[in-house]
């Protein structure tokens, strides 16, 4: 299949590549850690990357439980049948520890020609053997950082790669650090041939996951795609969820049920607590450290209240990924009705809570594509954009532009999201941003009243700046 997309990340890596070659590092090796969530091509993009670089490379994956004498001789395999120039000095090599293990892949790269070595799911590494990370940075130090290799370690664990680089971790200091996202909007619209508009709800439905933005064929509709993908119980957009979910969480497990809450709506902490705990709620002490993980593996995020005051109370969750709340809060349960062929009743679902779920799940790619947008020479002092709500969510302010964050210095906008397929952002929206304006700390009569809308504004509104569809997708080019 062909590769498409990825071009900053392919451009960072052949960045890092190129300090190699000229050797132009404060050390002549490189090493870049590159995370990011399951599932989101990590590794797809990681071989793209050492199939066009044009240098000798190896690629070594973990095998998750295994055990570290098995793994080492995997490890030893992999390398002796690569095309790094000592291959050949280290096959038959049966390594003791990963310190050998690790010093024989620096006896295989070259001395005088750039090269790459992969080793991919190092979390399970860490796992299985606690001596993995002091015999990487020893290898490091003493062998390779002195070789033109670039050394790229890989892992889905977020919370674990993120720990690699701490402080008092034996390889601090030692590597840069990328995130692979999933493909952003202007990706997904390039990808499946829509236009603007149809491209958001592409990206809400598929999150940006290579895997199931690849199965959508060029121009099909969100409809149509949605029927074929829910008449198979094995299409990507079924199986994905799933398949990363199992991956960290058990369906039994208690992170397993306030993601479910989260996905089924709930935001405060205690209605998820609620929620989550079946017959009674989930005791703080148990939900808080759930919580504070899922947000560490960037499953979940946080929203708090953006104005000149501070509020800390009014913390909101939602699920991080759009695809992940999409497949929570439609396709999990409709998953039996898949299997026994009843795919139209699970699409009768989806079709009846579409647009109220579409217009809460567009607000936050509609924030991060105007933070994109902004500053520029209209709001050349607007680096901040969020939301404002009170406890009751009355009122409950879609925009907000301010100079920084989580406490603005001053309110730049206000502003609403219409996010509907044939009404226009008109004149009682603008009446109730009007009314509901005032209530946010920071603002007042004088203060800037934007829009953001699906399919434009009325004529004659005093709006200082309203975007739409093509706006947000060109924040992303």
């Amino acid at each position: 299949m062909d590769f498409k997309g990825r071009a900053v990340d392919l451009g960072l890596l052949t960045r890092q590549l190129g300090l190699v070659a000229e050797g132009a590092g404060a050390t002549r090796g490189q090493a870049v850690i590159v995370t990011g969530r399951r599932r989101v091509g990590k590794s797809r993009l990681v071989q793209e990357f050492c199939d066009r670089s044009g240098v000798p490379y190896m690629v070594f994956q973990a095998t998750r439980g295994r055990n570290a004498v098995a793994e080492r001789a995997d490890f030893a395999s992999a390398l002796a049948q690569s095309p790094l120039p000592g291959a050949e000095l280290v096959a038959g090599l049966h390594a003791t520890d990963w310190n050998q293990a690790l010093r024989s892949l620096a006896v295989a790269v070259p001395d005088d020609a750039p090269s790459i070595a992969v080793i991919d799911e190092v979390p399970w590494l860490v796992e299985q053997d606690q001596e993995f990370e002091g015999a990487l940075q020893t290898v490091w130090d003493r062998y390779l950082s002195a070789k033109p290799v670039l050394l790229i370690l890989v892992g889905s664990d977020m919370s674990v790669m993120e720990a690699l680089q701490s402080h008092g971790r034996p390889f601090f200091g030692r590597a840069t650090k990328m995130t692979v996202r999933p493909l952003h909007l202007a990706d997904v619209q390039a990808m499946t041939g829509l236009d603007a508009a149809d491209a958001v709800d592409a990206l809400l439905i598929t999150g940006g996951f290579p895997e199931i933005v690849q199965s959508w064929r060029p121009g099909m509709g969100r409809t149509d795609f949605l029927r074929e993908a829910v008449a198979h119980p094995l299409s990507p957009l079924l199986v994905a969820g799933e398949l990363s979910l199992l991956g960290e969480f058990p369906e039994a497990s208690h992170s397993r049920a306030v993601l479910e809450a989260v996905g089924s709506g709930e935001r405060t902490f205690s209605t998820i607590a609620a929620q989550a705990g079946g017959a009674g709620a989930l005791p703080s002490g148990t939900l808080s450290p759930l919580l504070n993980t899922l947000q560490a593996k960037r499953i979940l995020a946080t929203d708090l209240p953006l104005s000149t005051k501070a509020d800390t109370k009014n913390k909101r969750y939602r699920i991080a990924d759009p695809y992940l709340r999409f497949w929570l809060a439609f396709l999990q349960r409709g998953i039996p009705l898949i299997e026994r062929g009843r795919g139209d009743l699970a699409l009768e679902r989806i079709e009846r809570s579409w647009t109220t779920w579409r217009g809460r799940a567009v607000e936050p790619v509609v924030r991060e594509s105007l933070l994109r947008l902004l500053p520029d020479d209209t709001w050349p002092r607007t680096e901040a954009v969020g939301g404002w709500w009170n406890r009751q969510n009355n009122p409950e302010i879609d925009l907000i532009g301010a100079d920084r964050e989580p406490v603005a210095g001053a309110v730049q906008f206000i502003g609403s999201i219409k996010w509907l397929e044939s009404q226009p952002f008109g004149r009682r929206e603008y009446d109730a941003l009007v009314r509901d304006m005032l209530a946010v700390p920071g603002a007042d009569a004088d203060t800037p009243l934007v829009a953001v809308s699906r399919c434009g504004v009325e004529d004659g509104l005093p709006l200082a700046a309203h975007w739409g569809p093509d706006d947000l997708v060109r924040a992303w080019q």
